[in-house]
């Protein structure tokens, strides 16, 4: 959200641990059980989110959380085996707080992933904005590992940077990366695309609101 003092979008990849052994094959049992859930929310616990990115090395590098099945705040489901996790971060994927920078006119994502897991994260700016995660598979050539370390921006052009214009599930849509920090650029091609978040509302104003917006409930994430 744009108020203090959750005023930043971050992506982390993490370690799942208890009593300082893996939780993998935990988390994989629960996936393998549940193939058809696409959304997973954590209650963390009390912390600044700064203190996760603002200096380097950040002053905290794990923390404490409970996970849910779906929407912690929407009806999810905790998960008892993940009940009393150490969320360990291995790698900031992205960290940028909100600073009035401006949104770009094009619809904008970072490509993020390994291997061919990948994802594209909507890129947040100013309000009113909106929050995406969608699943998606390369249909042309991949990038290689290293652009994707540095990171990738995408961009749709000439498409609209609104919630009405984001990328939907089942399209097929071509876009721009930029390589961040290199002049290169690369064209991307998107065969399957699987929208599995979206939150308009709580990006809609510097304050929020949290009543569900006509997208939301179109897109099935109102309740």
């Amino acid at each position: 959200m744009f108020m203090l003092p959750h005023d930043a979008q971050l992506l982390l990849e993490v370690t799942l641990e208890r009593d300082g052994s893996s939780l993998t094959e935990a988390w994989s049992r629960e996936r393998a059980d549940h193939p058809d859930e696409h959304l997973y929310t954590v209650m963390p616990e009390l912390f600044a989110l700064a203190t996760l990115y603002a200096t380097d090395p950040p002053e905290r590098d794990s923390f404490r959380a409970r996970f849910f099945r779906g929407h912690l705040e929407r009806g999810g489901v905790p998960i008892p085996e993940l009940s009393d996790v150490n969320v360990r971060i291995t790698d900031i994927v992205y960290a940028r707080k909100f600073d009035k920078r401006g949104r770009p006119d094009d619809l904008t994502y970072l490509l993020v992933g390994r291997n061919r897991e990948m994802f594209l994260a909507h890129v947040i700016s100013e309000p009113p904005d909106f929050d995406q995660i969608l699943s998606v598979e390369l249909a042309g050539p991949h990038p290689d590992d290293e652009d994707l370390e540095a990171g990738i921006q995408v961009a749709f052009m000439g498409r609209a940077n609104t919630a009405e214009a984001r990328l939907r599930t089942g399209e097929r849509a071509t876009a721009r990366g930029h390589v961040t920090g290199a002049h290169q650029f690369l064209t991307l091609e998107f065969g399957q695309i699987r929208e599995l978040y979206f939150e308009e509302g709580e990006l809609a104003t510097s304050r929020g609101a949290f009543e569900p917006t006509p997208l939301e409930t179109e897109a099935g994430f109102g309740d």
